[in-house]
């Protein structure tokens, strides 16, 4: 799975050009029928003592919604130290 966000990137189709492009140059290939959703993430990043915290959510209008328990794991690999939930609500 490829779990991204871009501030400058409003839409997840603007999201997957941008991943596309990145990883173009590797010789990898994406094509939108390989998005498996989206969703949106809440980053609230470490203050002082407090630990960092990563909320996943909701669905994309244009890919529908990923499983947030697999985007989860993704990012418990890349945000070992932060606290990380999920829900199906929202949007």
């Amino acid at each position: 799975w490829l779990v991204r966000g871009y501030e400058s990137c409003p839409y997840h189709a603007d999201i997957f050009a941008r991943a596309s492009g990145s990883v173009g140059g590797l010789g990898i290939a994406l094509d939108p029928s390989d998005v498996p959703g989206g969703g949106r993430i809440r980053h609230d990043p470490p203050a002082g003592s407090r630990k960092g915290k990563l909320f996943v959510y909701g669905y994309s209008v244009g890919f529908g919604k990923a499983d947030h328990t697999v985007t989860v794991g993704v990012l418990k690999r890349a945000y070992p130290d932060y606290e990380i939930e999920w829900s199906d609500e929202g949007y």
